[in-house]
């Protein structure tokens, strides 16, 4: 017996032409992440990848999953979702990398209130970039329509990548010692944490987004959608160079450097990260100054101008200086490492 219109999917707030529609517009930018390895196409019921492992005597596989959280609610008030899927994909690689990997695949979890395609495609378009930028491949991912769930304007996105290293060259902090030297790679703005603070800070700017902003030299909505930076690439070229000198790389994520410099550090060892020497952004300032924000706060939230640390011998800090401006990154010489209980401490 066929089904009345009442009894069918489309009734029920799911669209699968919008579906349909969606898959064709963002194949384009899925094939323009491919790389060697890739098997199958886009459709199958598993993304498959055949990694070439053949340089490696012992590979390691390193996961990461995590998505944009907070800063979706700014994309959706400003009707702008190309940059957040670079976010996805930053927050991901990011942390692997931390361990020496090279991310080689990434897959996207998008979960919606209403599938509308000249949207999602804005969405995957930006996993698309990010992906490209970290050099790995989007090979599928799952667009979900969830009416009665979630508002129709409204979505989440998540990812999850994989990456190898060989057993040998995992960065895993335990050669830090004391006389090292912490090097940080500059952020591009807030990245994607701490936004439930910012937007409770910023909740009387929120309904004027696109007012410019002389301070930032950018609207109020561009600076908060700023894509977080990947150093992907440039971390790769440097343990390739450096090799062992090397030790440690922090991702400064959520809980900014009092929780995550010290994970990068072994038991016995303890950073002294002397905060003048980095230059945050306006948006920084602004925030602290807003909400009346204490420093301690600030820099146990958000990045501070510091999107990555990486600890490396004393006798190489400034050789690997010199390459990170040959690669285009803005590094500085933040601090050190000396014996002490493992944790951190930050000069004012």
């Amino acid at each position: 017996m066929l089904a009345s219109k009442s009894d069918s999917y489309a009734a029920a707030g799911v669209d699968v032409t919008a579906g349909y529609a969606s898959v064709e517009l963002m194949k384009p930018h899925i094939k323009s992440t491919f790389r060697p390895g890739m098997l199958g196409g886009l459709g199958g019921f598993g993304g498959m990848f055949e990694p070439d492992l053949s340089g490696m005597k012992r590979p390691v596989a390193v996961s990461g999953t995590d998505g944009v959280g907070t800063k979706l609610k700014i994309a959706f008030l400003m009707d702008k979702h190309d940059t957040v899927g670079i976010d996805c994909v930053a927050m991901c690689v990011n942390d692997i990398v931390c361990a020496g990997a090279e991310p080689q695949f990434f897959l996207d979890y998008l979960a919606m209130g209403k599938n509308k395609p000249q949207r999602t495609e804005q969405i995957v378009a930006g996993v698309a970039e990010g992906c490209r930028q970290a050099g790995c491949a989007l090979i599928g991912g799952e667009t979900a329509e969830h009416p009665g769930m979630m508002p129709e304007d409204e979505y989440d996105i998540a990812g999850f990548s994989v990456g190898f290293v060989d057993y040998d060259n995992i960065m895993d902090g335990k050669a830090i010692k004391a006389g090292d030297i912490i090097i940080g790679l500059a952020s591009s703005g807030l990245h994607s944490n701490g936004f439930s603070l910012v937007r409770k800070v910023f909740a009387e700017e929120l309904g004027n987004l696109e007012a410019y902003a002389p301070e930032l030299g950018c609207t109020l909505g561009e600076e908060l959608l700023r894509p977080t930076r990947i150093y992907v690439k440039p971390l790769l070229d440097l343990t390739k160079r450096f090799g062992k000198d090397i030790k440690g790389i922090s991702n400064i994520t959520g809980g900014g450097y009092y929780e995550n410099i010290p994970r990068m550090l072994p038991q016995g060892v303890r950073a002294r990260i002397d905060v003048s020497k980095v230059q945050p952004k306006p948006i920084f300032s602004m925030l602290s100054q807003k909400g009346s924000l204490p420093k301690r706060d600030m820099y146990n939230t958000f990045n501070m101008g510091i999107g990555l640390a990486i600890a490396v011998s004393e006798d190489k800090a400034d050789e690997v200086m010199a390459v990170l401006r040959e690669l285009e990154e803005m590094p500085m010489a933040i601090g050190r490492c000396e014996n002490g209980e493992k944790g951190v401490d930050l000069l004012w």
